[in-house]
């Protein structure tokens, strides 16, 4: 068996979509198509938030952080993966590959950090409409952006930390990028704390950040439930209704991967990579459009730019 240290001439080889090596090409159209989606629809919104000093509240500034991450998050996946599937570029150095993990994995920790911080948002607009100015204000704002930040790193630093520990005795990874189970398995020895830390992150980041969201709509939902007019209780569940499809296409996907992976025996490994790709670009497609379709001060905005 030959055995790789961690030194910086060690590379690994991407295997891409194991099953559809073939069809690379073809698989590259709707991932471009994903890629230019999301530059254009987060790039957008995140202009129009900059741009607009009306958008300058806590909701949109919110948004604004969402749309950054959403953006990190893609551009550390899709240039190595449409390389590999444009050029057959498979190798990738092991610092490389560890930063790319560094980024894509704490950019989803900070985008859920970023879901929780807008549900409390959600919460104070619709609970307590008259001090909403007053408990949310930008400072708050910038604060809570801080700790999403620091969460994302925090968590996800160790990560690439307790990987150089180890001595890899495989170099080719059957994805088509570096997560982080992936290359535990590429490795030999002991693996058994980097298997521990990486399942505490996950229940930790999905468990607490969907109890924290979860507590903040049962709130909401006793206050809607008090309200007497039809025309209230529409409008306060309407405030919430972009932030809650945006909770349920960003858990969802990851959700289903997870039980695919523990239960779907049967189901192929290029359904398997196809799912942890999407699982990471849906929330970056859609979230744009789902805040451009519900929130009325977005649509104005993009409809005044493109009639001039």
């Amino acid at each position: 068996m030959v055995l790789f240290n961690h030194s910086s001439s060690m590379t690994f080889m991407l295997m891409g979509v194991p099953g559809l090596e073939s069809q690379h090409i073809w698989l590259s159209l709707p991932f471009t198509s994903m890629l230019l989606a999301i530059l254009i629809g987060n790039g957008a919104i995140l202009f129009l938030v900059i741009t607009q000093t009306t958008l300058h509240t806590p909701m949109y500034l919110l948004l604004a952080l969402l749309m950054v991450a959403d953006l990190i998050s893609t551009l550390a996946l899709l240039p190595k993966v449409l390389c590999l599937f444009w050029f057959d570029d498979r190798v990738i150095a092991v610092y490389a590959c560890f930063t790319q993990m560094f980024f894509i994995h704490g950019a989803s920790v900070v985008r859920s950090a970023l879901l929780v911080a807008m549900a409390f948002d959600r919460f104070v607009a619709v609970c307590e409409p008259l001090r909403y100015n007053t408990i949310l204000s930008r400072s708050l704002v910038g604060r809570l952006g801080l700790v999403a930040l620091a969460k994302g790193v925090i968590l996800i630093l160790p990560m690439p930390l307790l990987l150089q520990r180890l001595t890899f005795c495989h170099r080719i990874i059957p994805h088509t990028y570096c997560d982080h189970m992936a290359v535990v398995k590429m490795a030999c020895g002991n693996t058994r704390p980097n298997r521990i830390y990486g399942l505490f992150v996950v229940l930790l980041v999905v468990g607490l950040d969907l109890l924290l969201i979860g507590l903040s709509y049962v709130f909401i939902l006793q206050t809607v439930v008090r309200l007497n007019s039809r025309d209230a209780t529409f409008k306060a569940l309407n405030t919430c209704s972009a932030h809650f499809f945006v909770i349920l296409i960003t858990y969802v996907p990851g959700l289903f991967s997870s039980i695919t992976h523990r239960i779907g025996r049967t189901i192929p490994p290029y359904a398997h990579i196809i799912l942890a790709n999407l699982y990471l670009l849906i929330p970056s497609v859609f979230n744009p459009i789902i805040y451009g379709i519900k929130m009325k001060e977005i649509r104005d905005r993009v409809v005044k730019c493109l009639c001039r």
